[in-house]
């Protein structure tokens, strides 16, 4: 068997197919507090004002990172740490999206927010234990396929709670819609029951609160500041997705202004472009497989930038429905090549003793970083015709490159700041 078999024959290992199940789950209820929510709003009524309110739900998402020493330092009576709050955390999550649906946004919005937050809330802490579980149990050369795998998955979940939700809303009353979702939660119990537990690592058996704050909160951030380019570690997870972040919030605004109707860009942009990730996503994982993390990273990054620029020839051509396939189908291809190998980088980052701490430290610091470093875009597109703007956004994409550069001299070998025991496997 050659390098690329092996490569490719990751993808059947049970590990990776069970992951692939838990990002299904960890997918699924994203959209309930979202553009579902949205659409079961507007549908009851609920006026555009509160409808915009309501996003503010999310906010367990951007602050995983406060609860997830919880996570990684309590252990359950039973299962293990990570099955045992993985099967609690579901079970609850399944009751919160059922009762979600009995909620009447017309009569009580309060009560549908309350009941909102805690789906988000409950999501968020599952995405923690999904995340650090993936870590654990692969080793480094199969980050890649694991993180390629949860993406799938992941998408796949977006798909059912989203399009499948709202279609179903047509034919079924919304409580039975959200009774469904909650049964599909089942889905991920069944996962983890049947799924291994990671070796974790030993617990003092007592210890003081300031002794635990210090080894659960202060000691994830201090291991991980204390390696060596600590900083230039931290600048490059911000500026990697730049130029994508920048070019990728104006896309929508880019396509009506070339006189795209709805219907192509929804058929471009949604199902062409999402099957175009899916292949990213799977081939960044046997990129992994095959050279490596960072060298995956190097082709992912040079390709990003790369598939940014493929926007300028639409833009001169303008309403051209054959170059934005090309555009949005390379784009998203090597996006979703990207992001595999990105967040095999972030899980290999991690140190076993606080994994699900220091991804969700990671994992939040990037998405903050570029949704403030994309917030001037539109800005920028203001400024200048839209070939120029999408030149500028993929020239945003080299400090990333420059610096991911000299990780690499800083790091000759392929261990480019990993934790301790990932570097020493």
């Amino acid at each position: 068997m050659n390098r690329w078999q092996k490569a490719l024959a990751v993808y059947a290992d049970p590990r990776i197919l069970l992951i692939t199940v838990m990002g299904f789950s960890s997918g699924l209820p994203l959209l309930l507090t979202l553009s579902t929510l949205s659409y079961w709003l507007a549908k009851h009524g609920v006026s555009k004002t509160s409808i915009g309110l309501f996003a503010a739900v999310g906010i367990p998402y951007s602050f995983k990172f406060v609860w997830a020493p919880l996570l990684d330092q309590i252990r359950p009576p039973f299962l293990g740490r990570r099955r045992g709050w993985a099967i609690l955390i579901q079970i609850a999550l399944a009751l919160a999206i059922l009762a979600m649906g009995f909620t009447d946004p017309a009569v009580n919005p309060w009560w549908t927010a309350l009941v909102a937050v805690a789906v988000a809330f409950l999501s968020a802490s599952q995405d923690i234990v999904i995340d650090a579980y993936r870590i654990e149990i692969l080793p480094e050369e199969e980050q890649g396929a694991g993180s390629a795998a949860t993406q799938v998955g992941y998408r796949i979940g977006l798909l059912v709670a989203g399009a499948g939700a709202v279609a179903l809303a047509d034919y079924l009353a919304w409580p039975v819609v959200f009774a469904i979702l909650a049964a599909l939660m089942g889905v991920g119990i069944v996962a983890f029951l049947v799924a291994p537990e990671p070796v974790a690592p030993p617990m003092p058996e007592r210890e003081s609160f300031t002794g635990w704050f210090t080894r659960a909160v202060i000691g994830p951030l201090a291991e991980f500041l204390l390696r060596r380019g600590a900083i230039v570690i931290l600048l490059f997870v911000l500026l990697y997705k730049f130029g994508d972040a920048v070019s990728g919030t104006m896309a929508t605004p880019f396509y009506v202004e070339l006189g795209f109707t709805g219907v192509e860009i929804a058929a471009v942009t949604k199902v062409f472009g999402i099957i175009a990730s899916l292949a990213g996503t799977l081939a960044g994982g046997v990129l992994v497989a095959r050279f490596g993390i960072m060298r995956a990273l190097l082709i992912g990054g040079i390709l990003q930038a790369v598939g940014i620029l493929l926007f300028v020839p639409l833009a001169l051509r303008g309403h051209d429905t054959v170059w934005l396939a090309v555009a949005v189908g390379g784009d998203n291809f090597v996006g979703g090549l990207g992001s595999a190998a990105f967040v095999a980088y972030l899980s290999a980052l991690c140190n076993i003793a606080f994994t699900a701490t220091q991804y969700a430290l990671l994992s939040s610091f990037m998405a903050v970083g570029r949704t403030l470093l994309s917030s001037g875009s539109g800005w920028l597109a203001a400024q200048m015709s839209w070939a120029a703007f999408f030149t500028v956004s993929a020239a945003l994409a080299i400090p990333g490159l420059l610096l991911l550069f000299w990780l690499m001299r800083l790091y000759p070998t392929e261990n480019a700041g990993y934790a301790p025991q990932r570097a020493n496997a």
